[in-house]
């Protein structure tokens, strides 16, 4: 089995380079966290809502709570009869006196004809904007955002190179069953390839983006038929040579709980709109996931093999398992170490899904192979309610929708 030595040091080396940059990505992740910004271009903070969520109250006032001079603070809706709508109102009449939002409104968007109702929702207010606002930021309802977070995900934008800023989210288990721990293990993996990367992405709940950039690459126009915001803008900015900034102190904290058929089907949804609008990142998503498996399991089986045979480099089969082993634990205390020293507030709520994405990480890894794998066949979705097929990155066809 001397053939071994071939596969085993070139798959040896690739844990290390992994972890060298999930390395990279923990220290980025920490310096740009503690830096203080002082850009602060005319800003239209707009935040979709359909429904009211847990912790609706608590995440809308983060909104109002921003510590920056310069914006406008617009939350839209599809109806007027949406349950939000008249939550919001009562919020607005409390906290826009106190706020440094210098204009609150809710705005009705109507219904979508040709795109997902959120992205309809962003594109009316995208055209109903005062001709004197330079960025959008776009955060959503079940998200809390920290004081500074509007600054922060702004600050990245007066680089000509940066198409567009992004934070990310973190979700933390409002119930420690053992569904929202994986929810929160599998997504913890996925936030820490975000950084210095070309594997960054936007994420709705928390990006911005100029208004002149918007223009430039078509967005315009792509978000009348796109099923969804964030992808479709990683797409677009990609498209057009752009670079997208990571902003770690734009993690958001979301509080959710959920059980493993909700988990698949949120897991499912996302996989397979990530396929449509960037087949290389989920072709990339599927491979490594299966090889950090493979690496794994079957290099044990292979060390325990030839141990039975007493095959010569016994330490060689033995080193790929411990490696890879040793490679993913090392990777899961990096995350859970950033994220309590990014989301110190909820760190105390966190301490037993960070035990188990620690304690279960190449578990975790086995799930999320098998979520991304369901998601390599069909192109239809249901989101809040909505049927939606996802034909191509710029066309969505709305098939069904719950009264």
């Amino acid at each position: 089995m001397d053939w071994y030595f071939y596969i085993a040091v070139p798959a040896i080396l690739s844990q290390f380079l992994f972890l060298y940059y999930i390395c990279r990505n923990y220290r980025y992740a920490l310096q740009k966290y503690a830096k203080e910004r002082s850009y602060s271009p005319r800003t239209a903070l707009i935040v979709p809502c359909r429904g009211v969520e847990p912790d609706f109250e608590k995440n809308i006032t983060s909104f109002f709570s921003q510590a920056y001079d310069n914006y406008i603070l617009w939350f839209v809706v599809e109806n007027p009869s949406d349950p939000a709508c008249e939550k919001l109102k009562t919020l607005i009449s409390r906290l826009a006196p106190l706020s440094k939002a210098k204009d609150v409104r809710i705005l009705i968007a109507g219904p979508a004809k040709s795109s997902a109702q959120k992205v309809h929702n962003l594109l009316y207010c995208y055209q109903q904007l005062p001709a004197d606002i330079e960025v959008m930021a776009f955060a959503d309802s079940d998200a809390c955002i920290k004081p500074n977070w509007l600054s922060h995900i702004v600050y990245p934008l007066q680089n000509d190179r940066y198409g567009a800023a992004a934070g990310y989210r973190w979700f933390v288990p409002k119930r420690n069953n053992l569904a929202s721990l994986a929810l929160s293990a599998i997504n913890a993996k996925v936030a820490q390839l975000l950084g210095h990367s070309i594997f960054n992405q936007a994420w709705g709940g928390s990006m911005a983006i100029r208004v002149d950039t918007f223009r430039k690459i078509g967005l315009d126009k792509i978000w009348q038929t796109a099923a969804s915001d964030d992808l479709s803008l990683t797409y677009a900015v990609k498209k057009s040579k752009m670079r997208l900034a990571f902003v770690p102190a734009c993690l958001v904290a979301s509080y959710e709980s959920c059980t493993f058929s909700e988990l698949f089907e949120f897991a499912r949804r996302q996989f397979i709109i990530t396929r449509v609008y960037k087949p290389g990142i989920w072709s990339f998503a599927l491979f490594g996931t299966l090889y950090s498996i493979l690496g794994l399991w079957a290099g044990l089986v292979l060390a325990i093999y030839a141990y039975s045979i007493s095959a010569n480099h016994l330490a060689l089969y033995a080193a790929v398992p411990i490696i890879f082993l040793a490679a993913q634990l090392l990777s899961a205390i990096l995350r859970q170490t950033m994220i309590s020293k990014l989301l110190t507030d909820n760190w105390p709520k966190l301490k037993r899904a960070a035990a188990a994405d620690i304690l279960a990480s190449s578990l975790w890894t086995i799930l999320l192979f098998f979520f991304i794998l369901s998601s390599a066949f069909g192109r239809t979705i249901v989101w809040r309610g909505i049927k939606y097929r996802l034909i191509s990155p710029t066309e969505t066809v709305i098939l069904s929708q719950d009264k």
